[in-house]
């Protein structure tokens, strides 16, 4: 009986030393600012000077598009993605303002509210999440932001406007 009772001791003064520096480490994190979240951002293959690859595509007023004619904001968007549907109003408006030439949106899937809310004032290509525009881009997630140079290579990336140098400009 003692050696129980000496190991339930020893382990109840583990368990307040745990806590001890358990409670420790919290306070720490907190008077040094590392517990705020920061945002990763999707995971982009196609990061700044990064040439997008070789593709062909018709947008949905017949417009033929390709690596070699894009240039600006390109924007991938996908049914079903609240995030993408957050995005919507400010991407227009970068969109509405940098002119309907300088933008393509590429809408994965069934989302006729962000073709139509997109049509004015981009370039619009609807094609499945593995098109040849996807393809080119090596994109796999959304929403995904890329700034084009006159180029054609990437000048930025990122899944908000603010991850794009045009976002201080609006």
């Amino acid at each position: 009986m003692p050696y129980l009772t000496a190991a339930v001791v020893l382990i109840g003064v583990l368990c307040v030393l745990n806590l001890i520096l358990t409670l420790g480490l919290v306070r720490q994190t907190r008077r040094t600012g590392g517990g705020g979240v920061q945002h990763a951002g999707p995971p982009l293959v196609l990061g700044p000077g990064s040439p997008v690859g070789a593709f062909t595509a018709v947008t949905i007023d017949g417009e033929p598009v390709s690596h070699d004619t894009v240039t600006g904001l390109v924007g991938f968007f996908s049914a079903g993605c609240e995030p993408c549907h957050k995005l919507l109003p400010r991407f227009t408006e970068h969109a509405r303002a940098l002119g309907r030439e300088n933008v393509l949106a590429v809408v994965g899937g069934d989302d006729a509210e962000a073709v139509e809310a997109l049509a004015p004032v981009a370039r619009v290509i609807v094609e499945d999440f593995d098109g040849p525009v996807a393809g080119a881009f090596q994109n796999t997630w959304t929403p995904a932001l890329y700034l084009l140079g006159s180029d054609h290579h990437v000048v930025a990336a990122g899944g908000r406007l603010e991850d794009l140098p045009l976002a201080s400009t609006a």
